[in-house]
């Protein structure tokens, strides 16, 4: 796809596009640094590292989408591409910290943190998912995309 620094780029600037709330890119842009700089005095290590690691651990792999056949929904797993993935994994990691209240920067930091070690919302989220893709196995002959 990209080489490794213009692939950093372009997730990081996806992530504070997602974290602006009415344009205020400027204020997003803070609350990630802001974060990142909490990670390195929490933990002694590079923010981005943790950023990417929990982007890694919080990006599903499959997701379900709803086919009809027959008269009945069946719920039928389909693969993501890696785009799709990583945008999703994103958005997870944003309303998980905005669920939890008090600062942004701290809360970013903290569901980062979590991410980064596979525990927290997203992480959950991502399990559940694809428990629920695992289960429906069985559907993907109706899968015609």
């Amino acid at each position: 796809m990209l080489d490794s620094k213009k692939k950093a780029q372009y997730l990081t600037r996806k992530f504070v596009n997602l974290l602006m709330v009415d344009g205020k890119k400027e204020k997003a842009e803070k609350i990630f640094l802001e974060s990142l700089n909490y990670i390195y005095k929490k933990e002694k290590k590079e923010g981005m590292a943790t950023f990417f690691q929990a982007l890694e651990n919080s990006k599903p792999l499959v997701e379900v989408r709803s086919v009809r056949r027959g008269g009945a929904n069946y719920q039928v797993p389909v693969p993501l591409q890696e785009k799709r993935s990583l945008s999703l994994g994103m958005k997870w990691l944003i309303d998980a910290a905005r669920k939890k209240g008090g600062s942004a920067s701290l809360n970013l930091c903290i569901t980062l943190l979590e991410a980064s070690k596979n525990q927290g919302d997203c992480v959950k989220k991502r399990e559940s998912i694809h428990m629920v893709a695992l289960k429906n196995r069985s559907f993907t002959h109706f899968r015609w995309f």
